[in-house]
């Protein structure tokens, strides 16, 4: 799933999701079954990969195939997936090749979490009331946020991916980048062989082997996904139920949701609130935020209670800001790109019945990506980790930036600026 997230660092500041960013103003409301794809030719024999030793590819498959026997995996499910195990250099070469576009908050929600999505998440909720209802007694997961991931994922099943799982799998399993992530991760897909979930031939997906309607990893796949539609397997590519009850499963025990409380809300806040405790990092009781000047959109009075919130503002003082409760945790693990994780529990927001985020009176500006990038080497010369220079503001950039900004004097909302990247550069030559 894109708690993927973790191994692709989904994009930071941005993110292209895997074909729901395609995705027409009325997607298909079922899934379609795709064409099966071809049994795979033999793939030309890679160069070796230095991390295996210099190992060939097909002597590294076949000490994987003895890793997944001794996982419990048949040999008649080995022998089943084994024309499926092949290299494909291009699946390499995509995962390399990565690239981030920059765009804000706003735009990146407005698009993604635009009407037609949210309708569709209440559609589904009253089509599949029943399992919707099951999940939230049994998990303590809101239809609205199921949905929500959903629609985001894969615009309900109309956007899966149409690439072979295995073949993804083993490709960046031999690769050096992420090894042993993706050999954990093959073996799980034939661990769902197994067990009789999928067939090899039904294991279609992203290029990055994620699987079904909320693109699952296979380890979450083998752990989370269970069977709700009672035929006996777990389908997360054809049935909606499983999909519902499945993903409900994994938020649940696998990001640690805490039943009956909320995740994420819409706030206003005044002009002279003290930045530097706007950050994931803080947390202040609700009747704190009231005292600092925190309303909701319309002006009315926080609750005057000590429920645990920290103030997120995704685009900095002059953008929307966010309450976020101890439940937005789920969403930074299911993906840590902070423009994902917002627009997701936004969305979810909006399927429950919130109104629509407030606009900033002004355009906010965010600055080119060659200067993003130099911000970030000018941190990194001042002695801050941010990651990859890559001109995405991801969380360690953006926490180096509130501590330049705090030396500065600047007003300390984690947004870089065209004023704090003077005040780095120095005096002009």
């Amino acid at each position: 799933m894109r708690s993927f997230s973790t191994a692709l660092a989904f994009l930071g500041a941005a993110l292209v999701l895997g074909g729901a960013q395609q995705a027409s103003a009325q997607p298909a409301p079922f899934p379609t079954r795709p064409a099966a794809p071809a049994r795979p030719a033999a793939a030309p024999t890679p160069r070796a990969a230095s991390c295996h030793g210099g190992m060939s590819f097909d002597r590294f498959l076949t000490e994987l195939k003895a890793q997944a026997a001794a996982a419990g995996v048949s040999q008649r499910a080995l022998a089943e997936a084994s024309p499926y195990l092949v290299y494909d250099q291009g699946i390499v070469n995509r995962d390399r090749g990565q690239r981030v576009f920059g765009q804000v908050f706003t735009e990146f929600a407005g698009r993604m979490a635009a009407t037609y999505r949210m309708q569709q998440g209440q559609a589904r909720i009253k089509t599949y009331a029943t399992a919707f209802a099951r999940a939230e007694k049994e998990y303590g997961v809101p239809p609205a946020v199921i949905a929500a991931f959903w629609g985001l994922e894969s615009d309900f099943g109309a956007n899966m991916g149409n690439l072979p799982t295995l073949r993804s799998l083993v490709s960046l399993a031999y690769d050096c980048r992420r090894s042993e992530m993706f050999q954990n991760e093959t073996i799980a897909a034939l661990k769902i062989v197994e067990r009789g979930d999928l067939s090899p031939e039904e294991m279609v997906g992203s290029w990055a082997g994620e699987l079904g309607q909320t693109q699952f990893l296979p380890t979450h796949y083998f752990n989370y996904a269970v069977d709700y539609d009672g035929d006996g397997r777990r389908n997360l590519l054809r049935s909606p139920e499983d999909v519902i009850g499945s993903t409900a499963n994994y938020i649940a025990n696998g990001l640690k949701w805490r039943r009956g409380e909320p995740w994420l809300q819409e706030v206003r806040v005044p002009p002279n609130l003290p930045w530097d405790q706007a950050d994931l990092t803080i947390q202040l009781p609700r009747s704190k935020w009231a005292q600092l000047g925190v309303s909701y959109p319309d002006g009315k009075a926080m609750p005057n209670d000590e429920l645990p919130a920290s103030l997120l503002l995704p685009m900095g003082r002059t953008g929307p800001a966010f309450l976020a409760y101890a439940n937005f945790a789920a969403y930074t693990e299911w993906n840590n790109s902070l423009i994902y994780s917002t627009t997701a529990g936004y969305l979810a927001t909006r399927i429950a019945g919130s109104p629509p985020m407030r606009r900033p009176a002004a355009p906010v500006v965010q600055l080119p990506f060659n200067e993003l990038r130099e911000l970030q080497q000018l941190l990194v010369r001042a002695g801050f980790n941010v990651g990859k220079v890559d001109g995405v503001m991801g969380q360690q950039s953006r926490s180096a930036v509130k501590a330049m900004q705090i030396k500065y004097g600047l007003p300390a909302d984690s947004w870089p600026t065209a004023e704090l990247l003077a005040r780095m550069r120095g005096p002009a030559r």
